[in-house]
C-alpha cells in the first residue's frame, strides 16, 4: 500500500533523465523518512552507460558494453546508518528501500507524524553547458576499436621480441541526481575515459612486461585526440631497456621515485590514511594528530577535484556537495582529513566534498580525488645528483597496502643511481616501507609536478583517482631484490 505522503500518480522517469521534475517525488520520499523519526534521508539516483574494448595483438577479442539505473537510499540516525539499493525507480520500489532502510534502525514508517522536513531546494544542476551531448559526441563502437589497433599495430612497428602487445578502452557515462531532507538537490553528467597499453617482451632467458595507462574526464574527444604513435614509442623504449637489464641488490638505500604514477605510493600508504573512514575503524595512526609533523617540512600534499579533464575530477560529490580543495599536509604539518557526510557525524572531521561511491549500489565514503605531494624548489637533476649510489624509480607498478599504512610496491623501469648520475637500468625491485616511517624521509621535491589518471578501489567501490607528485627524494628506504 502506498503511504498517502507519496502521491499515486507521480511521473514516470522520464527520456531526459534526472533533473526539477523529480522534486514533488522525492520531496514526499523524504518526508516520510524524517516522519519515521530519521535525523535524515539521503537519495542518490543514477543511470549509466559503459562501454569497454580490448584488443590483442591485432584482433579486438572483447567488447563490454554495460547499461545500469537504480537508487541508493541511506538513512541516519544518530551515529548509525542504514543503507539499501534498488534497480526500482517507481513509486513503490523507491519506498520499499526506504522501509528497509529504516527497519536497519529500528524505525517504522509514520506518514502521519510530525513533518520536520522544510522541503528540498532549488536544484543546482551542474548537467548544463552541453553536457547532454557528451555521450552523443563519443567515439562510436567502430572508430574506437580502430584507435585501439592502430596502438596495438604500433607497438608491433617499434617494438622487439614482443611476445603480447594488449590495448585497452573503456567509456564511462553518468548521469547522477542526490537530494537529502537537509535540502540538498542536486545534479550531474560525467564522463570518464581510459586507455592502456602492455606489453610482454622476451628474448631467450630475459623477461620483462610494462603498461602505460591514459584517463581524462569531461573531454568526449579524449580518444581522438590520444597520440598511438608517441604513446608507443614511450612503451615500446622503456620495455626494450628493462629486456636485458640485471636484478638488484637488496638493501637500505636512497631513491628518487619520478613524478606522474609515482604519486601512488603517496595515495595508498598515506592517502587512505587520511580518510575519515580510517579514522571510524582506528585504523589510521595519524588520528590525533592534525596539527602536529607527520612528515618532513618539505612536504605539502593536496587533494582536491577541480583541475580541468583530471581522472578524479568533478562538479560534485556523491553527496551533492561541491568539492573543496584540502591541504592535507602543510609543510610536514597535518592539516586536515577528507570527510562525508557519515565521517564529519562520527568523527567531527568537516566535509569537504569527498563523499564517493562506485555507483548507486553503494554507500558514499570518503574518498580521494585528484591527491598529489606539491612540487617543490628543485630540479629532478639536483636529486639525483644528491645521491651517491641508490636507485631511480621511473616508473611504479602494483603492490600492497597493509590497513595501517605498510606497503610494498613493485618498480616497473628503474636505474641504478652512482656518484649522483643513472647508470645501468636495473629490475626486481620492490619498495618496501611504512608510511609513518617513510614520510618524514621524503627530504626534497622537484619542481616538476604532474598527474596519472588510475582507479581505487575500498569501501564504497571502484572510483576514478589520479595521482601525482613531482620527482621526490626518499633519504632511505628499504629495496626488494636479489
Amino acid at each position: 500500500m502506498i503511504a498517502p505522503s507519496i502521491p499515486a500518480s507521480a511521473p514516470p522517469l522520464q527520456s531526459s533523465g534526472f533533473g526539477a521534475h523529480w522534486r514533488e517525488r522525492l520531496d514526499a520520499l523524504l518526508s516520510l523518512g524524517r516522519r519515521s523519526g530519521a535525523d535524515l534521508v539521503e537519495v542518490f539516483l543514477e543511470r549509466t552507460d559503459h562501454l569497454s574494448l580490448l584488443a590483442e595483438q591485432d584482433s579486438i577479442t572483447s567488447v563490454s558494453p554495460a547499461f545500469g539505473l537504480g537508487a541508493g537510499i541511506r538513512v541516519f540516525l544518530g551515529r548509525r546508518d542504514g543503507f539499501v539499493s534498488t534497480n526500482d525507480l517507481s513509486d513503490r520500489g523507491l519506498q520499499a528501500a526506504l522501509e528497509q532502510a529504516l527497519g536497519m534502525l529500528g524505525l517504522v514508517p509514520s506518514p502521519s507524524a510530525a513533518n520536520a522536513f522544510a522541503g528540498l531546494t532549488k536544484l543546482r544542476d551542474h548537467g548544463l553547458a552541453g553536457k547532454g551531448e557528451w555521450l552523443l559526441r563519443c567515439p562510436t563502437l567502430a572508430e574506437a576499436s580502430d584507435r585501439l589497433l592502430e596502438g596495438t599495430a604500433r607497438l608491433e612497428q617499434h617494438g622487439r621480441h614482443l611476445q603480447v602487445r594488449r590495448g585497452s578502452y573503456s567509456r564511462d557515462w553518468q548521469e547522477v541526481l542526490v537530494a537529502a531532507s537537509d535540502g540538498t538537490f542536486a545534479r550531474d553528467i560525467r564522463l570518464h575515459q581510459s586507455l592502456g597499453l602492455n606489453v610482454l617482451a622476451a628474448d631467450g632467458e630475459h623477461r620483462a612486461s610494462l603498461g602505460r595507462r591514459y584517463g581524462t574526464s569531461d573531454r568526449p574527444d579524449a580518444l581522438r585526440d590520444w597520440d598511438p604513435e608517441a604513446s608507443a614509442l614511450d612503451v615500446c623504449d622503456s620495455v626494450g631497456t628493462m629486456l636485458y637489464a640485471d636484478y638488484v641488490e637488496a638493501g637500505q638505500m636512497p631513491a628518487v621515485l619520478a613524478n606522474r604514477f609515482g604519486g601512488v605510493i603517496f595515495h595508498e600508504a598515506c592517502g587512505h590514511l587520511l580518510e575519515t573512514t580510517q579514522v571510524e575503524r582506528g585504523t589510521t595512526p595519524f588520528a590525533e594528530m592534525v596539527g602536529q609533523p607527520i612528515a618532513h617540512p618539505s612536504l605539502t600534499a593536496i587533494d582536491e577535484g577541480g583541475t580541468e579533464g583530471a581522472f578524479g575530477s568533478l562538479a560534485m560529490d556523491d553527496e551533492g556537495m561541491e568539492p573543496q580543495r584540502t591541504v592535507l599536509i602543510e609543510n610536514g604539518v597535518l592539516r586536515r582529513f577528507l570527510s562525508d557526510r557519515a565521517g564529519e557525524q562520527r568523527t567531527g572531521h568537516p566535509r569537504t566534498g569527498s563523499g564517493r561511491r562506485q555507483g548507486h549500489g553503494f554507500a558514499a565514503a570518503s574518498r580521494m580525488r585528484n591527491t598529489f605531494i606539491a612540487a617543490g624548489p628543485h630540479s629532478p637533476e639536483a636529486l639525483i645528483a644528491s645521491v651517491d649510489r641508490g636507485l631511480y624509480c621511473k616508473s611504479m607498478g602494483g603492490g600492497s597496502v597493509g590497513p595501517t599504512g605498510q606497503f610494498n610496491f613493485a618498480v616497473e623501469e628503474g636505474f641504478l643511481i652512482e656518484n649522483g648520475k643513472l647508470t645501468k637500468p636495473v629490475k626486481g625491485a620492490t619498495l618496501i616501507g611504512e608510511a609513518k616511517e617513510v614520510m618524514p624521509r621524503i627530504s626534497m621535491c622537484a619542481n616538476d609536478l604532474e598527474l596519472a589518471a588510475g582507479f581505487c578501489g575500498s569501501v564504497s567501490g571502484s572510483i576514478f583517482v589520479t595521482v601525482g607528485q613531482p620527482h621526490i627524494k626518499v633519504d632511505s628506504i628499504t629495496v626488494g631484490g636479489r
